[in-house]
């Protein structure tokens, strides 16, 4: 497992230790989190990047499945 150490301003550091944002599980889902979003965006960018009579029903259901697992994967972490 890496360790990491981060430089925050006082009272930004301050209020996400009262939040409870700063302990390693937070981080950790914070971190997935955010790389999920990032993935979705990707999908999103490449879509609109491919020209509409290229988009084969094959690619488009590559794109819906993982938009699916993204969506299967944040809503089990807000759950559990």
């Amino acid at each position: 497992m890496a360790t990491i150490q981060l430089t925050l301003p006082d009272d930004l550091a301050k209020k996400a230790t009262e939040a409870g944002l700063l302990s390693a599980d937070a981080i950790q889902e914070m971190l997935r989190e955010q790389l999920l979003r990032r993935a979705g965006e990707s999908l999103r960018e490449i879509r609109s990047r491919v020209p509409r009579e290229d988009m084969t029903p094959e690619i488009e259901e590559e794109i819906a499945e993982a938009v699916q697992a993204y969506r299967v994967e944040r809503r089990a972490r807000r759950v559990g």
